[in-house]
């Protein structure tokens, strides 16, 4: 059987070549032109998805998170989720209903705390409730824990080409262990202890781009047709990389729309 040759097949390395150019360039750019130090760099990220209020934001050592309550427990619920399904493999299944109708419960809260804390913006509006940043933190990692657990059987049903069929979280047991992991991670938050919290707010900004490059990644497979292809990370770094580089050149993008508008890389002022 003779196979049909496809010319294209040849400039594939000159397009893996400029694809590791232009994460370079885009990756080098926003390095550059960011604030120096490690918390420096995830304030930058932050800066491009959060509003960065001061009195709603936690501090270490006086110096503010880069995310805000809200978003940090959001973003580190969503790590913790990534992390927590990694030893049950490439399932690809979302949790049954028995499982996922008590959870949305945590969506609600998100959304009643949001709409209260959005009160406080109009004058005149009575909020339902005294908002705070503990009630912040806990209803964003409740939304955020929410979030892997439906993306992640996604990018496992579009990117491997061999996967396991079952939920990624299919009892009781493992959703409680879950929110058991993020309460934790939460309180740590809470508890301001440097210690803790340094490396957690770094975290939390880093889980943007990583999420974000997940969702394209999805995204360039399906527009160039290559799902199920894939056996492992190693054999997917094209776009997984395209995917990061798209989401680092969304935040660099919106770091520099609010940068020139506001001329300060500090969050919104009440």
């Amino acid at each position: 059987m003779i196979t049909k040759e496809r010319p294209w097949l040849k400039f594939k390395p000159i397009v893996k070549g400029l694809l590791i150019l232009a994460a370079v360039a885009v990756f080098g750019t926003w390095l550059i032109l960011t604030p120096e130090g490690l918390l420096g760099k995830a304030d930058a990220i932050g800066y491009s998805v959060c509003h960065r209020i001061t009195e709603r934001s936690f501090f270490i050592g006086g110096q503010q998170t880069p995310l805000c309550a809200r978003c940090s427990g959001m973003y580190l619920g969503m790590l913790a989720g990534l992390l927590f399904q990694l030893p049950y493999g490439r399932r690809t299944d979302f949790p049954p209903l028995k499982i996922s109708i008590p959870l949305s419960v945590l969506f609600i809260a998100f959304g009643v705390d949001g709409l209260n804390s959005l009160l406080e913006f109009i004058p005149g509006t009575p909020a339902l409730y005294q908002p705070t940043n503990l009630l912040r933190l806990f209803t964003g990692a409740g939304l955020g824990m929410l979030v892997p657990l439906y993306l992640l059987p996604v990018f496992h049903q579009t990117l491997w080409d061999k996967s396991d069929e079952r939920p990624a979280v299919e009892r009781w047991t493992q959703a409680l262990g879950l929110l058991v992991v993020v309460g934790l991670v939460a309180w740590a938050v809470y508890s301001e202890i440097p210690a803790l919290l340094y490396p957690l707010a770094v975290l939390s900004a880093w889980t943007v781009p990583l999420i974000l490059g997940m969702c394209y990644a999805l995204l360039w497979i399906i527009i160039f047709r290559k799902e199920n292809q894939y056996a492992s990370l190693k054999q997917a770094w094209v776009p997984l990389l395209a995917g990061f580089t798209t989401a680092m050149l969304q935040i660099g993008l919106i770091d520099l729309l609010r940068y020139s508008f506001t001329g300060t890389w500090a969050g919104f002022q009440l």
